[in-house]
């Protein structure tokens, strides 16, 4: 499902709200709320008294990488884009150029056996792509650094003096979550204004792993999200699900149907949902990325059960959602898996409406712009 609308490049959020509009916090930005053919404006603090006591969030805890990092291949830049960890210790990744304003474009193919020279002394080599849907994404292998040999003192790629990689536990293994905590940057891309600290990428529910995993982008939906407005939710009776959805790379050029993901429903937030259902109260997720958790996780009579591993599941109005009554949602390009998923939940009228209020009423688009509440 495509909409045939045009999003104004002036409805890009630049930098986030507290940026733009010094005073405010994170959930100063505003929030559309529709059901079914009624749409309403508020402010995105306003969301407690828009739910019921009973009432369930379904949030995502996957911390975000820093993970962006840049390499060459022979004497050309690239940026290499790291997405998902895979169980046989490969990273997915996306290569991509510079573009000279410190964000990136999209670049052609690389062959197999490719090698890119990585901060520290690392190399990275490609081995296979991802998907035979796209060749954006490959599996690759990444090796080197100072314990294999790589003499301090030397240059990183981007011509910095490289002084190697500093291990902790368990990473000599895999020494990608080492590279990105010391040489890596927030993704992000053009209609931004400019660089951010990790800081800015992290919502109110994310929880680092120890073992480095996380997400290449912030799940979004959740950066509205401040001790206050958590505080007072759970005063008035609404309950909290954490889910873990590690989210890969979707780079703005490309709207393919979202690759498999690493995901994980524990048993309490799974007893959590059931129990909400039963007594009456709304699923609401929190993200996309709640959505195709706890959807994969429940089975065809919508009771969810503890799971984890990969989903793959592409959420579309013909499959319907089987758990989830209301999505709170960033406003994204209106491209195909994402609106179908928001079709799924609330019906076409409901998306169709609210997008067409969005522009109206000129709200603001992509992670740092404003959100979107989506009721039955």
């Amino acid at each position: 499902m495509t909409l045939a609308v045009r999003v104004p490049e002036e409805l890009s959020a630049r930098v986030p709200v507290e940026q733009r509009r010094p005073g405010l916090d994170r959930d100063g930005v505003r929030m559309l709320v529709s059901r079914g053919a009624e749409v309403a404006h508020h402010a995105f603090r306003e969301l407690p008294g828009l739910l019921r006591a009973g009432d369930l969030l379904v949030v995502n805890t996957s911390p975000t990488l820093a993970a962006a990092v840049d390499g060459r291949i022979g004497d050309a830049r690239v940026v290499v884009h790291f997405s998902t960890r895979g169980d046989d210790g490969r990273w997915a990744v996306e290569l991509r150029e510079p573009d000279g304003r410190g964000t990136t474009r999209a670049r052609a193919g690389a062959p197999a056996g490719t090698q890119v020279r990585l901060p520290g002394g690392m190399r990275l080599v490609l081995e296979e792509p991802l998907s035979a849907r796209s060749g954006r994404l490959w599996w690759t292998r990444v090796s080197g650094g100072q314990e294999d040999g790589a003499a301090p003192g030397g240059l990183d790629p981007a011509g910095e003096p490289a002084g190697g990689l500093e291990p902790a536990g368990g990473e000599r293994a895999d020494p990608v979550p080492g590279l990105l905590r010391q040489y890596g940057r927030p993704i992000r891309y053009a209609y931004t204004e400019r660089d951010q600290p990790l800081s800015v990428y992290q919502t109110v529910f994310a929880l680092p792993r120890a073992d480095g995993s996380g997400s290449a982008e912030m799940p979004s939906a959740a950066r509205p999200f401040t001790a206050r407005v958590v505080t007072e939710l759970v005063s008035r009776g609404v309950q909290f699900a954490p889910i873990t959805l590690h989210t890969g790379v979707a780079s703005a050029e490309a709207h393919e149907p979202p690759y498999p993901e690493r995901f994980a429903v524990p048993e309490t937030s799974a007893r959590l949902i059931d129990a909400a259902r039963a007594a009456g109260g709304r699923v609401v997720a929190v993200g996309t990325t709640a959505v195709r958790a706890v959807e994969s996780a429940a089975d065809a009579e919508g009771r969810v059960r503890a799971r984890a591993g990969w989903t793959d599941l592409v959420v579309t109005p013909e499959r319907g959602v089987r758990v989830v009554d209301g999505l709170l949602t960033g406003l994204h390009e209106p491209e195909a898996s994402h609106l179908l998923m928001l079709r799924a939940v609330a019906g076409r009228t409901a998306v169709e409406r609210g997008y067409e209020a969005a522009l109206e009423h000129r709200y603001l688009w992509h992670e740092f712009g404003d959100v979107h509440l989506l009721l039955r």
